[in-house]
């Protein structure tokens, strides 16, 4: 009864802001993206493929909105923006005579009616791994949620790879045309060429699958995803004299720390050492699985600190530590999240070693107390321990 009642009241604070603005949406061609990992990526590629082909596009992602050369923050942590504030941005959107938008949805977006009235042209699924069960309780809830995303749209385009298909295909309106894509499938050379991982080679096939619903060019496609610059804080090399590799992920469910940290460890010369936590807060069932995932595939491992509100961290990382079961002696706990960064790369890093520093990726605050944002940058501790070590 509560959450409906919660359910409820997100519902009418998303329908007053769609009145409010007066439905902006209608006026453009809405490209939505969601999915537990790679939303962000692929949403970005869309955007990058339809920019590329002189369409007037904006993006509107969980690291940011992009309007023209405009660049506006739409919060510190990922989740889809407050009705009012993507009522706001898509008002501004259509004001400025844009065309096309490309809108990164998340779970609690979708299930919380914050994407209302968002007239979702074509919906695009990435995949549905294990995370916020916290909050969506069941993986059969989870996936109705993302499911949203397509109740409306006029093509779901969708991962025949992922276990997600068969479940999210039965949920989706007849009305709808459904286009899947697969890694089994021939893809294009410059697909290949462009994207060295198999999970971003896969956020690829999504994206040229909207391209080419949009009737866009194959030469205009593979002209934008040999140009992609890729994602902040998505397998971010930090250049270093120091003769290891440092690498800054955002990789923060199971499934994106196993893939993170097999495409790091087959493209090191030497050792790999991960540096990574879990959320306070937030799916408590995922710790033991993200602990034993490092562990398993990682010559060394720094558990650490990663939003962990008002949670005690240590016991965050205990908890994590119950999940492992080879590897132990490797594993290192260091609750302060830049001491685990200088230690990693100052006394376990040696010339030809990876780093990989997961987790956190782009984002530019760190919660500490449940209350506070702290500002954080993985990027700014990994050049602070940098200068550490020279010192």
């Amino acid at each position: 009864m509560i959450r409906l009642i919660k359910n409820l009241g997100h519902f009418f604070i998303a329908l007053t802001a769609v009145i409010f603005y007066r439905f902006p949406a209608k006026r453009l061609t809405v490209i939505g993206v969601t999915g537990t990992d790679g939303k962000t990526t692929t949403s970005t590629l869309i955007y990058h493929i339809l920019k590329t082909a002189g369409l007037k596009v904006a993006l509107l992602s969980t690291v940011a909105a992009y309007i023209g050369k405009e660049k506006i923050n739409t919060g510190f942590h990922v989740t889809s923006p407050n009705p009012w504030l993507l009522q706001k941005l898509l008002k501004k959107i259509v004001k400025r005579e844009y065309q096309y938008v490309v809108l990164e949805a998340t779970s609690h977006g979708l299930d919380q009616h914050r994407l209302l009235g968002s007239n979702i042209t074509i919906g695009v699924l990435t995949n549905i791994t294990h995370e916020h069960l916290d909050y969506h309780k069941t993986y059969t809830r989870y996936t109705k949620a993302k499911s949203k995303l397509f109740s409306k749209a006029k093509v779901a385009i969708i991962n025949r790879d992922d276990r997600s298909f068969q479940p999210i295909k039965s949920q989706i309106p007849k009305s709808t045309r459904i286009v899947s894509y697969s890694l089994k499938k021939p893809k294009p050379d410059f697909i290949n060429q462009s994207f060295p991982q198999n999970y971003n080679r896969s956020n690829a096939l999504a994206a040229m699958q909207v391209a080419i619903q949009l009737k866009i060019r194959k030469q205009i496609i593979k002209q934008a995803m040999t140009t992609f610059p890729g994602v902040k804080g998505r397998m971010d090399e930090i250049k270093n004299n120091s003769g290891v590799r440092i690498i800054v992920d955002f990789a923060h469910t199971p499934n994106a720390l196993i893939n993170a940290l097999q495409f790091l460890k087959k493209t090191t010369k030497g050792k790999l050492i991960a540096v990574y936590g879990a959320a306070g807060l937030r799916d408590y069932n995922k710790r033991p699985l993200m602990g034993d995932v490092g562990a398993r595939l990682a010559d060394e491992t720094i558990l650490t600190a990663e939003d962990p509100r008002s949670e005690d961290v240590n016991t965050i990382i205990w908890q994590m530590k119950d999940g492992i079961t080879t590897n132990h002696a490797h594993v290192h706990e260091i609750s302060d999240r830049q001491r685990a960064i200088n230690f990693a790369i100052n006394h376990l890093a040696k010339k030809g070693d990876t780093v990989g520093i997961i987790g956190k990726g782009h984002e530019q605050a760190m919660n500490l107390d449940g209350k506070t944002e702290t500002p954080w940058s993985d990027h700014q501790a990994v050049l602070k321990a940098l200068k550490k070590e020279k010192s």
